[in-house]
């Protein structure tokens, strides 16, 4: 096991580097962050000049990239056009999206493989059907649709919930949030899990189970929904760091000042340190939530050994 991390975090590695030097060229090569300051104004050619020498833009775009990623080797992520330390930024942002994140990925987890299970026991049933078709007309309909819809249903007409979420984001504000960021993917997460249950529930395994005389809950449990929890499992892993830097339109509903927010504000307005800083947090995000899903197959199904 433990040669097995070590080797899964050297891969990493090139991965991370890859990831973030497409990441820093699409954004710095694709327009101008000093011109982007002075928005429809021309600035002054000697101020353009010492604002590009004092961010490193004067340098090749390949030395610009290992400035940068020296930086952030020390801790530091740059600071934002408006002055602003992008650490500082992340350290009021990231916490809200994680609980955020956090509230969609209970939801996924809960309801999604409860009604994949539910489905797939009774599959071809009028249970199955409607769970089928469900997800198919959650899955059809965009997310600031649904949104909205939610938003002024229950926190406008019906008045349960607080139409927008204050600056604190508590969690008890983030849990309509949480059901529109995560409707999507439950609806994924359950037809997954009908199919990879539908699929199991023929296996020799189980058959040897049932024929044991093994009661039947620990035959789903600890038998079938076991095995075919792994690519539920997989795909819950790599939607963590999609839900994190997908959250955008959720906060924009919900006026909630997270990740999403702060990289449409930074796109919106150029503001090249804050979207890159964002963007790499992100993708050591997803490769820790992949090591972790990989670690976890191992507790799933006994018969995945790491050498």
């Amino acid at each position: 096991m433990g040669r097995y991390v070590i080797r899964r975090l050297l891969q990493m590695i090139p991965v991370f580097i890859g990831s973030t030097f497409l990441i820093f060229f699409m954004v710095y090569a694709l327009g101008d962050p000093v011109a982007a300051l002075f928005g429809d104004k021309a600035p002054d050619p000697a101020t353009a000049a010492r604002i590009r020498k004092d961010l490193y833009l004067d340098a090749p775009l390949w030395k610009q990239y290992l400035h940068y990623m020296g930086q952030i080797l020390t801790g530091n992520f740059g600071t934002a056009f408006n002055g602003q330390d992008v650490l500082e930024l992340m350290a009021d942002a990231f916490p809200v999206t994680l609980r955020l994140t956090i509230v969609a990925i209970l939801f996924e987890i809960v309801i999604g493989i409860g009604l994949g299970l539910l489905s797939g026991l009774r599959r071809g049933r009028s249970v199955d059907t409607s769970v089928l078709l469900l997800t198919l007309v959650v899955v059809s309909i965009p997310t600031f649709v649904t949104g909205y819809v939610l938003q002024y249903l229950f926190g406008v007409k019906w008045a349960v919930v607080s139409p927008s979420v204050s600056p604190a984001a508590p969690v008890d504000e983030l849990l309509l949030p949480g059901v529109v960021l995560a409707l999507t993917s439950l609806a994924y997460v359950t037809r997954l899990t009908r199919t990879s249950i539908a699929e199991n529930s023929r296996a020799d395994y189980l058959r040897t189970a049932v024929a044991k005389g093994l009661p039947r809950h620990r035959v789903v449990t600890r038998h079938l929904l076991r095995n075919s929890l792994i690519p539920v499992v997989t795909f819950i892993g790599t939607d963590i760091g999609a839900l994190m830097g997908g959250a955008i339109v959720t906060e924009r509903i919900f006026n909630i000042h997270g990740v999403g927010y702060q990289l449409y504000q930074g796109i919106l307005r150029q503001n090249s340190p804050t979207v890159v800083g964002f963007v790499t947090v992100l993708v050591i995000v997803f490769l820790v939530a992949n090591l972790l899903v990989d670690l976890l197959y191992a507790v799933l199904d006994p018969r995945i050994r790491y050498a």
